[in-house]
C-alpha cells in the first residue's frame, strides 16, 4: 500500500486509496494479474468507502467504490447488455453473512428467508445472447454497461452447444456464467510456457482471462477453456419463480450448469451449505474461492434492489485462504527492468492448498516494515486466491533474538547505490548496465508489444546476457552465427533464424521502436501518439517540457520521464547504435503523406472487414494519424462497418454518424 495512506489530510488519503484501488483494477480486469489477495483488495475498498461518506465533499461518481471494475480491452467488438451485468459484495464471516439476512428480512418484513447457494468459481464473467434458442453472442462484463465481444473464442469451447434444447423457448435471453480454466490444463500450459522459457500464469483465472482476449481465436482453441452457467439477465420469454428453478432450467437446455448446490430454507440451512462447499470444494476439477448466496424468490429481488454495482438480494462469502508456517530463512532482492528493487521471501518448503511453497513475494521496504518480517522468524503464510502465496505475519511466541531487517542500500546484482523517489516506496537502482536490468530491457524489447522479434525468447535473452554477448539492446544487432553458436542447444539454423528476425525488425514502425525503449510511463498508446505528432523520434529527442505538455494526454510526470530519458547520455549512445544499425525512426514519406487524412478523427469499427483484420485496419487508421475507439458518440468521425456489424452500426444511424464500408475506406487511404 502507498506511504500516502499515511497522512492525515482526508483527501490526500482518498485519492490514494482511489488510485491504490484503480492499479488493481487495471491489474485485474484488464491485464490477468493479481498481486494483492480479495482480502487485501476489498480492506482498501472498505476504508476509500468509510472516507467517502465522513468527508462527502470528496465524492465523485466515478470513484471505484461504486463503479463495476472495467475488463475491456481494444481490439474487441463492444457490445451493451440488454440488463446489467453487476459485480457481488463480499462477506468473510458468519456473522456478516447473517446480518446480509437480516437486512432482506427487514425490506421483506419476512420471518424467514429461501436462498440458492452455489459455488463461486473463480473465473471470468460472461453473459451469453441467444435469440430462438441460438447463441448469438458472448460478452464479457466489461463496465457492467458493455462488455467485448468475445464470441469467437467463446465457440472453441467444446461443452457449449450453440443452441438451446427443448420447446418453448425463450425469444431472446441473457445466460449468465463463468468462464474458467480448471487445474490440470493451467499446469499443463505453464509446463509447456516454462519449457518454452516464457513466463507463467499465477493462477487459473489470470490465464482463463488472458485466452478469453486473445484476438486469435486460433490461439485460444489450443487452450482448453471452460463454462460454467448459472443466472439468467435479460429475458423475453416464460419466466422463473425461483433462482433454483433457473438453475434446472439451464440445465434442461442442455447448457453446462453448477455441478453442485444447495436450496436452503433459512440462513441458517444457507451457512450449512457454505460449510459443506467448504469441505468439498477442493474436490473439484477447477479452483472455487467462495459461496454465492442468492435469494431464491425472483419476485422479490426488486423489492430488495441493487446499489450503483451490486444486487442487494445476493452476496458473495469469501472463503478463507489455507494457511501454514515455515520458516523465513532468508530475503532475496531482485532487480527489475526499471530497476525497482523487490525483496522476496525464501521459506522452507511447506504444502500449502495441494502445492509447495518456498518462496513469496515482500512487495517492498515498507511491507516488511509494516509486518515486521525478521530473518529466521517463524511466518504464517496462505495463498491468495488458493494461489499466489504470501507471507501474513510472523509468529510472535516464536521469535527469539531475530535482529530487524534492514534494507541494503547497494544494488545486490551490481553494487551500485540504490536511491528512492520522494513519495515513492520503492529502491531503485539506476545503474543502467545492472545485469537483471539488461536482461529485462532487452525481453521487453523483443516481446509482442514492441518490437515483436520471433526466435528471441526469455531462455535465450539469458543466456544472452549471462555469458556477456550483449549489453544493451542495440547489441543485439551486432550479433553473429559465431556467437550465438555458443548457447546451449543452438545451432546454425536457430542462429540463422534469429538475425533474420532481427534483420526483418529493423523495418518495424518507429512506435514499436520507442515503445521498446523502455521510457516509464511510455506505453503502446502513447508510442503512437508521440510518433503521430512528431513523425521522427529524433524529433522527439529535441522537444521541451513545454512542447510536451501542449500534447492531449501527456502530464508534467511523462515529460519529465521522456526528457529525463533523452538526457541521459548513455541512452543517447543506444539510440545512436541503433541509427548506426539501420533501425527505422521516422515514419516513411508514404506513412507520413497519408498521415493527414484521417487526422485527430476517432473512428469505430464494427463487424467483419472482408480482407482487412481489425488489427490491421486499425493499424491503416492510427498511421492515417486517427484513434480508434470502442464505442460510438458525438465525437465518431465515422464508422468503419462490415458484415455482422451490430449495435455500434445502428446507434451511428441514430446520431447520424458517416458509415464506410471496406472499400470506401481503403480508396480514402489512397493518395490523391
Amino acid at each position: 500500500m502507498s506511504q500516502s495512506l499515511n497522512q492525515s489530510d482526508p483527501q490526500s488519503k482518498i485519492n490514494a486509496l482511489r488510485s491504490e484501488i484503480e492499479k488493481h483494477n487495471q491489474n485485474y480486469y484488464q491485464n490477468a494479474k493479481t498481486e494483492i489477495s480479495d482480502y487485501e483488495y476489498d480492506q482498501l475498498k472498505y476504508q476509500l468507502e468509510d472516507l467517502e461518506s465522513k468527508y462527502p465533499e470528496f465524492s465523485f461518481k466515478n470513484s471505484p467504490s461504486l463503479i463495476v471494475g472495467d475488463d475491456r480491452n481494444q481490439g474487441f467488438e463492444r457490445h451493451t447488455h440488454l440488463e446489467r451485468m453487476m459485480s457481488l459484495d463480499n462477506t468473510y464471516n458468519q456473522e456478516e453473512l447473517y446480518a446480509f439476512n437480516d437486512r432482506l428480512i427487514k425490506v421483506l418484513d419476512k420471518k424467514k428467508l429461501s436462498y440458492a447457494v452455489e459455488p463461486k468459481i473463480d473465473g471470468v464473467a460472461i453473459s451469453l445472447t441467444y435469440t430462438n434458442g441460438n447463441l448469438i453472442r458472448a460478452t464479457t462484463r466489461g463496465n457492467g454497461i458493455e462488455g467485448d465481444d468475445v464470441t469467437r473464442n467463446i465457440k472453441n469451447i467444446p461443452t457449449l452447444p450453440p443452441f438451446l434444447l427443448g420447446s418453448n423457448l425463450p425469444q431472446s435471453i441473457e445466460i449468465r456464467g463463468e468462464v474458467f480454466m480448471n487445474r490440470e490444463e493451467f499446469i499443463r500450459i505453464n509446463t509447456l510456457r516454462e519449457e518454452q522459457g516464457q513466463a507463467t500464469y499465477a493462477n487459473p483465472r489470470n490465464l482463463a482471462a488472458g485466452t478469453l482476449k486473445l484476438l486469435d481465436p486460433k490461439q485460444s482453441a489450443d487452450r482448453s477453456l471452460q463454462i460454467v452457467l448459472y443466472g439468467i439477465g435479460f429475458l423475453k420469454g416464460p419466466s422463473h419463480e425461483s433462482q433454483i428453478d433457473c438453475l434446472k432450467q439451464i440445465k434442461q437446455w442442455g447448457l453446462p450448469s453448477l455441478e453442485k448446490f444447495w436450496e436452503s430454507d433459512s440462513i441458517e440451512s444457507a451457512w450449512q451449505g457454505v460449510q459443506e462447499l467448504d469441505r468439498i470444494r477442493r474436490n473439484f476439477s477447477y479452483d472455487t474461492d467462495g459461496a454465492v448466496i442468492k435469494l431464491n424468490d425472483i419476485q422479490s429481488r426488486s423489492l430488495v434492489g441493487e446499489t450503483a454495482k451490486s444486487p442487494k438480494w445476493a452476496i458473495s462469502y469469501k472463503f478463507e485462504s489455507e494457511k501454514a508456517e515455515t520458516l523465513l530463512k532468508k530475503i532475496e532482492l531482485q532487480v527489475g527492468r526499471t530497476g525497482v528493487i523487490t525483496p522476496v521471501a525464501h521459506l522452507e518448503p511447506v504444502l500449502i492448498s495441494g502445492s509447495t511453497v518456498s518462496r513469496a513475494t515482500l512487495h517492498n521496504e515498507d511491507e516488511i516494515k509494516r509486518k515486521d518480517l525478521r530473518i529466521g522468524d517463524r511466518v504464517l503464510i496462505e495463498k491468495a486466491g488458493e494461489i499466489i502465496p504470501q507471507v501474513v505475519q510472523f509468529i510472535p511466541d516464536s521469535r527469539k533474538d531475530q535482529k530487524a531487517y534492514t534494507f541494503p542500500n547497494l544494488c545486490p546484482s551490481c553494487n551500485n547505490p540504490l536511491k528512492k523517489a520522494e513519495g515513492e516506496v520503492a529502491w531503485r537502482c539506476h545503474n543502467i548496465a545492472c545485469g537483471p536490468q539488461i536482461r529485462g530491457r532487452i525481453i521487453h524489447f523483443a516481446s509482442k508489444n514492441s518490437m515483436d522479434i520471433e526466435n528471441l525468447g526469455i531462455a535465450i535473452v539469458d543466456q544472452l546476457v549471462s555469458k556477456k554477448l550483449i549489453n544493451s539492446i542495440a547489441d543485439l544487432y551486432s550479433l553473429e552465427i559465431s556467437l550465438l553458436k555458443k548457447l546451449d542447444k543452438f545451432a546454425e539454423k536457430s542462429a540463422k533464424n534469429l538475425l533474420d528476425a532481427l534483420e526483418k525488425s529493423k523495418n518495424k514502425e518507429p512506435w514499436r521502436l520507442l515503445h521498446g525503449l523502455g521510457i516509464p510511463g511510455v506505453g503502446m498508446t502513447t508510442s503512437k501518439d508521440l510518433i503521430r505528432k512528431f513523425k521522427n523520434i529524433d524529433t522527439l529527442i529535441q522537444q521541451t517540457q513545454e512542447s510536451l505538455l501542449a500534447i492531449d494526454g501527456i502530464g508534467p510526470i511523462l515529460a519529465d520521464n521522456l526528457i529525463a530519458f533523452f538526457e541521459n547520455v548513455e541512452n543517447i549512445k543506444v539510440m545512436n547504435l541503433l541509427k548506426a544499425h539501420d533501425l527505422t525512426v521516422a515514419l516513411s514519406e508514404e506513412t507520413n503523406s497519408s498521415n493527414l487524412v484521417f487526422e485527430n478523427l476517432i473512428i469505430v469499427l464494427t463487424g467483419t472487414l472482408p480482407t482487412l483484420s481489425r488489427a490491421e485496419a486499425t493499424e491503416m487508421i492510427e498511421n492515417a494519424g486517427g484513434k480508434t475507439s470502442g464505442s460510438v458518440s458525438k465525437k465518431t468521425a465515422f464508422v468503419l462497418a462490415g458484415e455482422a456489424s451490430g449495435s455500434k452500426f445502428k446507434k451511428a444511424e441514430k446520431l447520424g454518424i458517416p458509415i464506410m464500408d471496406e472499400e470506401s475506406f481503403l480508396n480514402t487511404l489512397k493518395p490523391s
